[in-house]
């Protein structure tokens, strides 16, 4: 039964760096999307908070299967050449992935206590001054836990490039081993799973790093950021406090 285990491993292992780049290019640019978004949704311009919003409900509300065929198949004609598939996957993993982030960070921004953003305007702090010297560095250890979620999802979410023939690690398991090894495929689909499962925890692993880095910057450990954030949302439940409006 696993005698052809190690041709199962080199075959996947083949796509491990299209896998591997499409999550990383589509965390960098999710990343990036959920910071620009997510302080644009508090801005204090009405205009800019309903095209944050447009875009988040867009990419959030619609099927990635169908935002991944309209990149690469409807965007060429509309631009006049043809999209890599790898660059079609990317991009459609940091805009969709990077719409859920956006809510992150503007939750995350609106978690931090009134009272830091009264302490900042008492300092005669600039509003840039105050997001990015007190807000901000709070937020952030806040924003950690639910984008190691965000980004393990992304990762799986790199799969659906299978199905516009980027040659990652799914399409080889699929197209490469099941065209041969059709009575193994229990063998197979449990070693991609790992495959996976190893690539989780790495990122799981890195997300954690980032977080007690946060932590130190803040002078609070991760143990400390999650008693605080608990405490929070309890008392916030039971003052009935929720929503809130743009960021002063």
């Amino acid at each position: 039964m696993f005698d052809n285990l190690p041709e199962f491993v080199s075959t996947i292992l083949a796509g491990l760096g299209e896998t591997v780049a499409a999550t990383l290019g589509g965390i960098a640019i999710a990343a990036v999307l959920s910071f620009v978004f997510g302080l644009a949704m508090l801005s204090s311009s009405r205009t800019v908070r309903v095209i944050a919003r447009i875009y988040v409900e867009i990419w959030r509300g619609t099927s990635e299967v169908v935002q991944l065929f309209w990149i690469y198949f409807v965007l060429p004609i509309l631009v006049g050449y043809q999209i890599v598939p790898l660059v079609a996957g990317i991009l459609v993993l940091g805009l969709n992935f990077g719409a859920y982030g956006a809510e992150i960070v503007r939750g995350a921004i609106q978690s931090v206590p009134r009272a830091q953003y009264e302490g900042a305007i008492a300092l005669s702090l600039t509003p840039v001054q105050r997001m990015r010297r007190v807000i901000l560095p709070q937020a952030l250890v806040e924003m950690v836990p639910p984008f190691n979620n965000l980004f393990i999802q992304l990762l799986k979410g790199s799969a659906l490039l299978t199905i516009i023939a980027v040659p990652e690690m799914t399409n080889q398991a699929r197209n490469v081993l099941m065209d041969v090894f059709t009575s193994q495929a229990g063998v197979i689909w449990t070693v991609l799973l790992l495959f996976y499962l190893v690539l989780a925890i790495l990122i799981t692993l890195g997300m954690k790093v980032l977080e007690r880095w946060a932590g130190r910057i803040v002078g609070r450990g991760p143990s400390q950021a999650a008693r605080d954030r608990g405490l929070r949302v309890a008392a916030d439940a039971q003052l009935g406090i929720g929503g809130g409006g743009p960021v002063p």
